[in-house]
């Protein structure tokens, strides 16, 4: 009886983890080459230990952790939230920066895959312009407009108005 039950859990997960692994069609709409960098590679460069090898550090300076965003020759800072996923981007970004492939996606966001899984800490939220999601650990995505669904809140960019 234990083989036919651990037999059927194993079933049972070997088909969420298909399920969950397929990657979403991204339409080729329009087309932008975002890239991002860490505003606060500077620390690192003064000798400042900040301790953000491990993405569990729960720091206070993360709070003020902002990143760069560089689209179409404009460039635009963005403050992160505090949580396990930013802490994994940020170690990312101090590697090197990001160059994103982005496109357009149902008329509400910009999305594009990041190259690497990061953890998620999905909510359910109601997102606003501006807001820097990661959607399914892959993909790094900037709203325009609305939309409700459990996602991982990155951060906001700064001084948006919603136009």
């Amino acid at each position: 009886m234990k083989k036919a039950r651990l037999l059927f859990w194993i079933c049972i997960y070997s088909m969420f983890a298909m399920a969950c692994s397929t990657e979403p069609e991204i339409p080729s709409g329009s087309n932008t080459n975002n890239e991002v960098s860490n505003e606060n590679s500077n620390q690192e460069q003064n000798g400042e230990n900040t301790n953000d090898d491990n993405p569990n550090n729960t720091e206070e300076s993360m709070s003020n952790s902002t990143i760069k965003i560089e689209a179409n020759g404009t460039t635009l800072t963005a403050t992160l939230k505090d949580n396990v996923s930013t802490r994994a981007l940020v170690n990312l970004l101090k590697e090197e920066p990001l160059t994103i492939n982005m496109n357009d996606y149902a008329g509400m966001e910009k999305v594009g895959p990041i190259g690497t899984t990061l953890p998620q800490c999905n909510e359910r939220l109601t997102t606003q312009p501006g807001d820097l999601i990661l959607y399914l650990g892959q993909y790094f995505v900037i709203y325009y407009a609305p939309n409700t669904y459990p996602l991982t809140p990155l951060g906001k960019i700064d001084n948006t108005s919603g136009d």
